[in-house]
């Protein structure tokens, strides 16, 4: 549990950070560090050098911009939590913020960090994805703007390029949706084994439009397509029906605390479940 030698640097500016992270191809950046230390620790990942950004000033925000709510990468799962802006006008992410982790994490950990990481497990990409945010990204080149649907590419693996930063989250206000975010947690790292996240757009008494997030369930999150097109134009009889349809087409994982058919199962359940409490109107 000792990770292997490393570089530590703690610049005060992004365009010092970027500098920092062209210098060394396998340079990484530190952004609460509550999914890199333990890698490192296990030595999953052995970085020359950590970029801490926790010192640069205008990364920690939630501000409104026409359309879109608009976060900065260093804000932490407590602030997104507690978000009134957010709880208003797009609750989604409030929602998924409050089942990570626990109190500590949620105040040390942030959604920028967690997003880079990309853990399989992690509760923030079901969200985004669902969400169709947008992920601002910086280098030394400028600025590019990833939907949330191309970042993520594989297990702790996105389309984020070695000199590059995550410095923003974009997401759609969603007035007169229902939201919700439902997680199997588990019980030892508090990670999802399995976590859905949902947005509902309801008229006279059936489904316009489903979109359904899905983490812990892959190697990568991904949207419930499947699902997603069994629900338009049906009532909310059918979220049974669609929920079956949560693993079509991934490969599901197994390990030592869930199997492949237990995860399987549970994606089926947390998915009807979520589905009624978007439908419900529940926070």
């Amino acid at each position: 549990m000792i990770p292997a030698n490393f570089d530590y640097e703690s610049p005060r500016t992004l365009s010092e950070a970027l500098d920092l992270l062209a210098s060394r191809e396998d340079a990484k950046v530190l952004a609460g560090g509550h999914s890199l230390l333990p890698a490192m620790k296990l030595r999953l990942a052995q970085p020359s050098m950590l970029v801490d950004i926790g010192r640069i000033g205008g990364l920690a925000y939630i501000r409104e911009s026409g359309d879109q709510i608009l976060i900065g990468a260093m804000t932490t799962h407590g602030e997104v939590a507690a978000s009134k802006l957010l709880l208003r006008s797009s609750p989604l992410l409030a929602q998924t913020a409050t089942e990570i982790g626990d109190t500590q994490v949620r105040n040390r950990g942030t959604i920028g960090g967690s997003l880079a990481q990309a853990h399989p497990s992690a509760d923030y990409p079901a969200a985004v994805l669902a969400l169709d945010a947008e992920l601002v990204v910086h280098s030394r080149k400028g600025e590019r703007v990833i939907p949330a649907t191309k970042f993520f590419t594989g297990m702790f693996s996105t389309q984020l390029h070695n000199d590059e930063i995550l410095t923003e989250i974009r997401v759609p206000r969603t007035p007169g949706e229902g939201t919700a975010y439902k997680k199997f947690h588990h019980p030892a790292s508090g990670y999802a084994v399995v976590g859905i996240a949902v947005r509902l757009k309801m008229s006279g008494g059936k489904i316009d439009n489903a979109v359904v997030g899905i983490t812990g369930v892959s190697e990568i999150a991904y949207r419930a397509t499947k699902v997603e097109n069994a629900l338009r134009g049906k009532p909310t009889t059918a979220f049974a029906d669609a929920a079956t349809h949560a693993a079509d087409g991934v490969e599901v994982l197994g390990d030592y605390f869930a199997s492949t058919e237990y995860r399987q199962h549970l994606a089926e359940v947390m998915t009807r479940r979520a589905l009624a409490q978007a439908a419900g109107g529940k926070r």
